[in-house]
């Protein structure tokens, strides 16, 4: 891949930064594992919200607290002065701090005990954005630019992205962001494994809301009903088939039905049957379609059989969309840092999904993965995220702390 972006001269003041630090490892490690024993969920999580105030301590921080939600955005104003005539750049960090309403089964002795589980990484996350601003900060001096760092809560679908948007943290060094980057832990794939790809990184998600309005009756009369629970249960065939004729495979739609309710014996036809999916692509053009297409179809097939169908599709979150030339920066600050063997580009998008997309439509930027697989165990028994035995692999936290504090500073040494 190539890029317009400069590529500056190669130095290593985060590497340096990061040998003088000698208990940061540590510290860092020990961090985690306090946020992995007591995750919050949601947009109210107090606990952390303290937790990263402390580990901030003592650093020369701009801090603001959020005011719907417990986020922190810490900006870190750069030493050197900005080129006459210029405005000084920055760039943006982002760490995800919630966790997810899963009872851990990890059997690890930090393990969670209440009920959440941060079983997608977000403990590592807030952690190696804590050490990235630790790192930056003991280079600020030589810093051509500010960073902001954006703690974020609510992102397992809480929609904490744009809440800190609307609360301003894209402007909250003064000019919008030059870039912006996110790291995202795997549990499943090998510990120390960066990978990217520009374009399409995340499918965009919605959610389908059906409800079938028949007429019910007795089980063993169906032809004096109007059975909406066979309806319901062609529809979902006929969704399959819909996003598989209707939208190109090199484009797709991946639409997973979730929950299907009807009726309360077998032997009663019921009035309504109702069923949600989940449905995810991968480019705006698409997303747009499913807003419409879908409904209609369903609408029309309920008709066919003379119900009536009430349906709704609720965007939840867009496709996270990278910027080619900051995926190329985004690899190639990889590269630099730990060789050619550590990355791997991605020949196709990851069908999950995430928030800091809202950031991506906004300022340019990347976002990618770390794996964080554990050594320990056969990688054939490595958990997704998500899944109440997710193990991460901690000891990759200083890596992904340097990595993304080598992001920024060579971005902002690009943008001068």
């Amino acid at each position: 891949m190539t890029s317009t972006i400069a590529t500056p001269t190669p130095t290593d003041v985060i590497g340096e930064a990061l040998g003088r630090q000698t208990s940061l490892a540590g510290d860092l490690v020990a961090f985690r594992r306090e946020m992995h024993a007591d995750p919050e969920l949601g947009l109210d999580l107090p606990r952390t919200q303290g937790r990263v105030l402390e580990a901030l301590r003592g650093l020369d921080l701009e801090i603001t607290l959020g005011k719907n939600s417990t986020s922190v955005v810490a900006v870190l104003r750069g030493g050197l002065p900005a080129v006459s005539g210029t405005t000084t750049p920055s760039v943006l960090l982002r760490g995800d701090m919630d966790g997810l309403p899963i009872t851990e089964k990890t059997g690890v002795s930090f393990a969670s005990a209440n009920g959440a589980m941060h079983a997608c990484g977000h403990d590592l996350h807030t952690a190696g954005l804590v050490g990235a601003a630790r790192l930056l900060h003991a280079v600020r001096d030589e810093l051509p630019g500010d960073v902001i760092f954006m703690f974020q809560p609510g992102e397992e679908g809480h929609g904490g992205a744009e809440v800190m948007i609307a609360e301003g943290v894209l402007d909250a060094a003064g000019p919008r962001p030059s870039a912006a980057y996110g790291v995202h832990m795997a549990s499943d794939a090998p510990a120390g494994l960066f990978t990217t790809r520009p374009g399409s990184y995340m499918a965009a998600m919605g959610e389908l809301q059906v409800e079938v309005l028949g007429r019910g009756g007795h089980g063993s009369r169906p032809f004096q009903t109007l059975d909406p629970v066979q309806v319901a249960a062609e529809m979902v065939g006929a969704l399959q088939t819909f996003v598989t004729r209707r939208f190109n495979v090199f484009d797709p739609v991946i639409l997973t039905v979730g929950k299907f309710q009807g009726g309360t014996a077998a032997n009663i036809i019921p009035d309504t049957a109702s069923f949600t999916a989940a449905v995810r692509s991968f480019s705006p053009a698409v997303g747009k379609r499913l807003q419409t297409e879908l409904p209609d179809m369903l609408r029309r097939l309920a008709e066919a059989h003379q119900l009536t169908a009430d349906v709704s599709f609720t965007p939840k979150l867009p496709a996270t969309i990278n910027n080619d030339d900051e995926a190329v920066f985004w690899e190639r600050t990889v590269t630099s840092l730990y060789g050619q063997d550590r990355f791997e580009l991605l020949a196709n998008p990851k069908a999950g999904s995430e928030d800091f997309s809202c950031v991506l439509l906004q300022v340019p930027g990347a976002f990618g993965h770390l794996g964080a697989g554990s050594p320990d165990m056969d990688p054939k028994d490595w958990a997704p995220i998500h899944s109440a035995r997710a193990i991460f692999d901690d000891s990759v936290l200083p890596d992904q702390a340097r990595f993304l504090a080598t992001l920024a500073f060579n971005r902002l040494r690009a943008a001068v």
